[in-house]
């Protein structure tokens, strides 16, 4: 039901993107400590709308649906934006690129893996890495609006490439698993994945 609370908290997400995007066109440190709270609070509610749709058994196809699409447009957008607007190093956008990547790559998995029927459970290492990302971005989003005595873009994009690595591991394994689907498929069928052709026609 789309006006449930757990769905309501999720569209929440999707519809702080245009709000956190327009605080990159105003001028002043107000604006990045807005972009901040916004992103922290709709990074909150991705915890929330989880717990509480699994409390009070309101999880639904619209929720599931939706709970990864938000995350990963909340994120990219984000990431996007620090680049278009030069707020992070060159060599920041290095783990960017990798986070951005992945994440289609994972998607693409999962829209597979749906269609025969396979779950893909998240990984605690993926947990992580989506908390690291979390604390990373907001960072980064306040930048040089931070205290004068602490390196916060440093310590953003630090965190940055920590999520990247923990990024490529579970992407990797991500990979493996729908790999092993492919090929215990193309064994069921009598076929080789890299051919399509029957397996006594090979070699």
């Amino acid at each position: 039901m789309v006006t449930s609370l757990p769905n309501l908290l999720t569209l929440s997400r999707i519809g702080a993107i245009p709000v956190v995007v327009a605080t990159f066109y105003v001028q002043g440190d107000a604006a990045r400590w807005v972009a901040c709270g916004l992103f922290v609070a709709a990074a909150v509610t991705d915890f929330f709308d989880g717990y509480l749709a699994r409390r009070s058994n309101q999880v639904s196809a619209l929720g599931r649906f939706l709970d990864p699409i938000a995350d990963k447009l909340l994120v990219a957008a984000v990431l996007f934006m620090l680049v278009a607007f030069g707020r992070v190093s060159e060599w920041a956008i290095l783990p960017a690129l990798v986070i951005l990547l992945r994440e289609i790559l994972v998607s693409g998995l999962r829209e597979f893996l749906a269609e025969v029927r396979v779950g893909m459970p998240v990984s605690r290492l993926a947990k992580w890495k989506t908390a690291i990302q979390m604390v990373a971005i907001p960072v980064l989003l306040v930048g040089e609006a931070g205290p004068a005595v602490l390196p916060v873009a440093l310590i953003g994009e630090a965190g940055l490439w920590v999520a990247a690595g923990l990024t490529l591991i579970t992407g990797y394994d991500y990979l493996q698993a729908g790999l092993r689907t492919i090929r215990g498929q193309a064994d069921a069928a009598g076929t080789t994945p890299q051919t399509g052709k029957t397996a006594r026609n090979v070699g």
